[in-house]
């Protein structure tokens, strides 16, 4: 039978496409790769619902509008590096830990009005050299400590609740880096293929 599938993709300046002027990141590489058969019996209507600066504190407060305007059969989450982003020491994230993880468990109880098929992609590593602290403002920095930590948090919520984790934390080299936070053409790249297959493994495409 035919399978029409409505796609839902969250997420921060990574799931937006930041930095990559060529394919609009590894969401829309995912968006034109399901679009292209549309003949097919196959249909895919998928939305990048990344915006740049996202934490899960501001994903949360449009989580459920974005979901009940387009009714979607999958919801994919890409969320965590800025709430990982601190100043002046680790222990002043932009979202606390533990907040981070009661924003992921919302969501999770929101997705769950819609469809089973949910999807957390983890948090992608940085190159500290150019990120900790941040070329735009020296107070900030991002580490893949810290990161690893919200990372982790996620596997946890996704293995609580029953659900799919893509990930991420071993698959971008520095080179792989734009400017040392958002991946270039080829870091993209290879985070499409990985979500890709991954979706394809689990029969969600």
């Amino acid at each position: 039978k035919n399978m029409e599938k409505v796609i839902n993709i969250f997420g921060d300046s990574i799931t937006w496409g930041a930095g990559d002027a060529e394919m609009g990141g590894w969401a829309d590489r995912l968006k034109n790769h399901l679009g292209k058969d549309k003949d097919e019996e196959d249909y895919f209507e998928t939305y990048n619902l990344g915006i740049g600066g996202d934490n899960s504190d501001k994903l949360l407060k449009r989580f459920s509008t974005e979901n009940e305007a387009r009714n979607p059969d999958t919801i994919i989450i890409a969320i965590g590096i800025n709430d990982s982003q601190w100043s002046g020491s680790r222990e002043n994230s932009r979202v606390p830990l533990e907040r981070f993880e009661s924003n992921l468990e919302e969501m999770v109880k929101e997705a769950q009005k819609f469809t089973k098929e949910i999807v957390f992609v983890g948090i992608t590593r940085v190159d500290e050299s150019k990120v900790s602290p941040t070329f735009w403002d020296p107070s900030k920095h991002y580490d893949n400590e810290n990161i690893a930590r919200y990372d982790a948090k996620i596997k946890e919520v996704c293995e609580r609740n029953g659900l799919l984790f893509v990930e991420m934390m071993d698959l971008l080299k520095d080179s792989d880096l734009e400017d040392g936070l958002h991946p270039n053409v080829k870091g993209y790249e290879k985070m499409f293929l990985r979500v890709r297959d991954f979706l394809a493994d689990n029969k969600i495409i």
